[in-house]
């Protein structure tokens, strides 16, 4: 594993091929993962630390460097400031935190896994809700290549759109794009790609509802197979 090229394997790991996880580099990233975990889920659980202080934790988990807007006089006027920003409930789980975009006006409930291996991101004004999990890593199907912790992974991106719903405990596969306005019900498993405004539930999850593109209303239903 000390013979690994970091730059090569970081490189391999943000193609989505073969790479090592267990390299050195890349364990001190997860070890930094949870060391800002530990405190952004205490400051978001707790219910005593201010939205700013909330939102520059958010953004030290992402590695995020954007400065905020300066403080306004107020707390109240401060949070108007900053209503735009994700809001992510805790606890939370992510392996690097930095693979993570989350967009404007994002609200994810509590106890969210988000395996970011490669990038997972998340659409403007989409909605998480609790126990849900992004699973953007993956392993081999050989077992002697997969090798436990020392063999290689790899991963594939998620991508959801904007204005998206998710029930309670769904789970995302590697890969998956999900479209603009889909409804997920809960304790789906979403194991392929989902167009734009449709509602999809089960496991795997299929397609129940299609939905006007303009008023968001159900345009027609989909008889199960």
């Amino acid at each position: 594993m000390d013979q690994i090229d970091p730059a090569e394997n970081r490189r391999r790991m943000a193609a989505g091929e073969l790479y090592y996880a267990f390299a050195p580099d890349l364990t001190e990233d997860r070890m930094r993962c949870k060391r800002a975990l530990t405190a952004y889920s205490i400051a978001a659980t707790e219910g005593t630390a201010s939205r700013r202080r909330i939102v520059e934790l958010l953004n030290d988990l992402h590695q995020d460097p954007t400065p905020l807007p300066p403080p306004a006089p107020t707390e109240e006027e401060d949070n108007r400031l900053l209503v735009d920003y994700p809001w992510v409930d805790g606890p939370i789980k992510m392996d690097y935190g930095s693979n993570v975009k989350l967009g404007k006006g994002v609200y994810v409930n509590s106890n969210s896994t988000w395996i970011d291996t490669c990038t997972i991101t998340i659409g403007a004004r989409t909605l998480i809700g609790p126990n849900c999990s992004f699973y953007s890593g993956t392993h081999p199907t050989n077992p002697f290549v997969r090798n436990g912790v020392r063999g290689p992974e790899l991963g594939k991106p998620i991508v959801v759109g904007e204005d998206c719903w998710f029930g309670g405990s769904c789970v995302v596969l590697p890969g998956v794009t999900v479209g603009r306005g889909v409804t997920i019900g809960a304790g789906s498993v979403v194991t392929k790609d989902v167009p734009d405004f449709v509602v999809v539930v089960g496991n795997p999850a299929r397609i129940v509802k299609r939905l006007d593109a303009e008023t968001g209303e159900v345009e027609s239903k989909v008889e199960a197979a």
